[in-house]
């Protein structure tokens, strides 16, 4: 998928999946198009609620090849041309890059240092529910996300932490601060938490 349409369903992806209802209308319409396999139908209809499915098929789309977007729009056609037609807008303006420095009040030296163990640590204590949303968006799968849990059963800060330091090992040098503040934002993270992790 090309970046500006992964940096599109990236950065609006929890008001996407207040708005989009993924039936089984876009679901089956993804399929008939080979961009959905078998196996990811069943995974994103176990889904309990809505959200969490519509959450499940973003964290899906941008792995399924270049026209995986365009698809995914002529899906919204018949039932959302509202979503159709804003996204496609956003296309048109250029969506405002996640990776400029100047958005964010973090100093530009350190956006392409990998973050420390301590700022991870720093960022476990300040994360609240949208902590899965901030792995899922660093592309943890749900068993990793599931494993953070089971193991640390008694700590959330410890959940998370390892759920950080975990895509640090498997990232390597992608683990960036940037990337890490790309996630943040795209799961609606208070700028405060930043001056808290960062200063």
């Amino acid at each position: 998928m090309d970046p500006k349409h992964k940096e599109i369903l990236r950065a609006h992806r929890l008001q996407l999946s207040e708005q989009l209802i993924v039936d089984d209308t876009i679901i089956q319409y993804l399929y008939q198009e080979d961009i959905l396999t078998q196996s990811q139908v069943e995974e994103i209809q176990s889904e309990t609620s809505n959200k969490n499915k519509t959450l499940r098929l973003l964290y899906i789309l941008p792995s399924r090849g270049p026209n995986a977007f365009n698809v995914f729009l002529k899906s919204l056609e018949q039932d959302f041309p509202w979503i159709k037609e804003k996204l496609m807008l956003l296309l048109a303006e250029g969506s405002a890059s996640l990776s400029d420095p100047a958005q964010w009040s973090v100093p530009p030296h350190l956006l392409h240092l990998a973050p420390s163990h301590q700022q991870l640590n720093k960022l476990a204590s300040c994360l609240g529910s949208e902590w899965e949303m901030v792995l899922m968006d660093l592309d943890l799968s749900p068993g990793e996300i599931y494993r953070c849990r089971a193991d640390h059963p008694l700590s959330v800060q410890s959940q998370v932490l390892a759920g950080l330091v975990m895509w640090k090992q498997l990232q390597g040098r992608r683990a960036t601060v940037q990337r890490l503040l790309q996630s943040l934002q795209a799961a609606e993270v208070h700028p405060s938490v930043l001056n808290q992790v960062f200063f």
